[in-house]
């Protein structure tokens, strides 16, 4: 029995591991993407998988509030708040990030830079003791540090988004692989506060782009519509 225990132990660390290096890889496919509906999907993606290792991190740490945290993760971040930035990006009409600050060979070298990072300043936490998560410490702060590389290299607002959005799912899986998660009361009011947020975000987007519609001439705005201005 004891062995069998260990043996659904060690499933379950690998089941975390794997979750949080397709965490890491989603990061990755941001950075390298230009297309701004396919960075956002790549943060749903990247937000199910998340949920996924709240999951399985409840089932092995008994930790049951996890479950609740998960299941808002998928409603919320895996689903309502891409729905949110797929429909603003529909209104700007503004396919692909076409200057980014930094290109996308020099960004993936710098992120891969970053990684290393990561992996040197999470050694002194992995040493306090033996966690089943340890291992997804470095890969969480991997996370947030390319996400605040994306929030500062890129110059559309979306990605930028997306990059803010990206930070705060390193975050998560930080306080999950440290702690086990977070208190019940604190993980509602990141989600709300996301949540908000986003709908923040997503109503500035439709105001840039009634301003931008406003500005344009009126002799352009009639042509779309196949009117002559008086």
């Amino acid at each position: 029995m004891p062995v069998f225990q260990e043996l659904i132990h060690d499933v379950q660390g690998q089941a975390i591991n794997v979750c949080s290096m397709f965490l890491l890889l989603s990061s990755f496919a941001i950075v390298a993407q230009r297309s701004l509906a396919s960075c956002v999907s790549l943060y749903a993606m990247q937000s199910f998988f998340l949920g996924f290792t709240a999951m399985v991190v409840a089932n092995a740490s008994g930790v049951h509030h996890l479950y609740f945290a998960a299941a808002l993760n998928f409603l919320i971040k895996a689903w309502l708040i891409p729905r949110i930035l797929h429909r603003a990006v529909d209104r700007l009409n503004v396919k692909r990030e076409v200057e980014p600050l930094v290109n996308i060979p020099s960004s993936l070298l710098i992120c891969g830079g970053l990684m290393i990072l990561a992996l040197y300043f999470s050694q002194p936490i992995k040493q306090i003791g033996p966690l089943l998560t340890n291992d997804s410490l470095a890969l969480g702060l991997a996370i947030v540090f390319i996400g605040c590389f994306i929030m500062i290299s890129r110059r559309k607002l979306v990605t930028q988004i997306v990059g803010f959005l990206t930070v705060e799912n390193g975050l998560f899986l930080l306080a999950t692989a440290i702690t086990y998660g977070m208190p019940l009361i604190v993980e509602l009011g990141v989600f709300f506060d996301i949540l908000v947020a986003a709908l923040i975000f997503g109503v500035l987007l439709h105001r840039i782009q009634d301003t931008v519609e406003s500005a344009r001439p009126a002799e352009s705005r009639f042509e779309e519509v196949g009117e002559v201005a008086p």
